[in-house]
């Protein structure tokens, strides 16, 4: 194996960089100590401040805001019939909490969701248990928070940037909005329009189409939001005992070496190898979880727009080059953040849908909302045929 000998300017550059941080933590950390605070996991005004300097254009006006809701509610309402005939599901209440986004809109609304999905977590700081933190566990500390809230904060701003359209869910036991909540984001989904030649009305009813179908999944089958909210509990569960290893220094961090020695033959993602095999199984019903939902959306998106939309063929064919034309530092980024795999996955869901379909019918592949056991695993998933055996012999797992 051979080695280059690293440039002198990039150590250079490294040290200085360095030096900065150390410096800026140093500071930080003499206002904690003598404030008798400590840091917090994530700076939220921090991951907002760099979300927002990679989406502060195309923000929507008062007026302009007030006509796109009308458009986007309109597209909903039309929506909600065709979604509920092809389902056979009943809505408890109508969606009327249909917003337009810009970027920023997106971004506020995800750092809510964040902040009460990451509350858990925050419990969990090593330095809340510490009485007096010493200075240097405060800085590292600071170091810590400073990385995570720009981690946060750049996936935000990147995903502001692509998202065209959410269902928002409620977490971990906030109170559940009447109606649910859609977000359709407009700078992007006019972006996609002029780049992809699409004609707006069409390609926009194609995607309320599927965030209706988010809809109907989760408030048409209440258990599937309290199910998600059980796997998301569960993790924390894990989270915690992680964290109980780290405060142990040295021999906790030798938990972590030897679970990514075990984890070499996988072939997931690299995050998968410092999970123990508990965490990969939770991981894996999330992931099979999160595949159906998004699965049987594109299914049932594509299976009324074909018969709905007259530019059907058009906007799938275009809208599917678009998925897979990215550039390397989109791929990179996915593969680094994990959202390949999401993507992925959510591929693999919808031709599990559609296999369904195929072999027995909407009747068939809409058992998997009959409840947590009917949900297919990934092994499934990749194989339909097992799920089909299963559903038709009667027999169900156990979550």
């Amino acid at each position: 194996m051979n080695f280059t000998k690293p440039d002198k300017k990039i150590l250079v550059a490294g040290a200085l960089v360095g030096a900065a941080v150390g410096a800026w933590a140093g500071s930080r950390s003499r206002e904690y100590v003598s404030s008798g605070e400590v840091p917090s996991l994530i700076d939220w005004d921090g991951a907002r401040t760099f979300a927002r300097r990679m989406n502060t254009q195309d923000r929507l006006s008062g007026q302009v805001r007030e006509e796109l809701d009308a458009s986007y509610k309109r597209l909903v309402a039309q929506s909600s019939p065709i979604v509920a005939e092809y389902t056979g599901m009943e809505l408890p209440y109508d969606l009327t909490g249909v917003y337009a986004f810009d970027r920023m809109d997106w971004v506020d609304a995800n750092i809510r969701n964040f902040q009460t999905l990451f509350e858990p977590i925050e419990q969990l700081n090593p330095l809340r248990d510490e009485k007096q933190a010493s200075a240097f566990n405060v800085a590292w500390g600071t170091v810590n928070q400073r990385v995570l809230t720009a981690e946060i904060g750049i996936l935000l701003g990147y995903l502001g940037r692509r998202v065209l359209g959410q269902y928002d869910m409620t977490l971990l036991g906030r109170e559940p909005v009447e109606g649910g909540r859609l977000y359709f984001v407009h700078p992007n989904i006019q972006n996609v329009e002029r780049n992809l030649r699409l004609p707006s009305e069409e390609f926009r009813l194609w995607l309320a189409l599927h965030e209706v179908t988010h809809a109907f999944e989760f408030e048409a089958n209440p258990w599937l939001q309290d199910y998600f909210n059980s796997l998301l509990k569960e993790y924390i569960t894990f989270l915690n005992r992680d964290a109980e290893h780290l405060k142990r220094g040295l021999d906790g961090l030798k938990i972590f070496w030897r679970r990514a020695r075990n984890g070499e033959t996988l072939t997931g993602n690299w995050f998968e190898y410092v999970m123990n095999e508990e965490q990969r199984d939770l991981f894996s019903r999330m992931q099979a979880m999160m595949s159906v939902v998004e699965g049987y959306s594109n299914h049932v998106m594509n299976a009324v727009g074909r018969d709905l939309i007259p530019s059907y063929e058009v906007i799938s064919r275009r809208f599917e080059r678009r998925l897979r034309q990215r550039t390397f530092v989109e791929v990179m980024f996915a593969r680094i953040t994990g959202l390949d795999v999401k993507m992925e996955q959510y591929r693999k869901g919808e031709a599990f849908i559609n296999e369904l379909v195929e072999a027995g019918g909407h009747d068939l592949a809409k058992r998997v909302w009959e409840g947590p056991e009917m949900l297919p695993t990934l092994q499934e998933i990749n194989e339909p045929q097992q799920w089909i055996r299963r559903a038709r012999s009667g027999s169900r797992i156990i979550t």
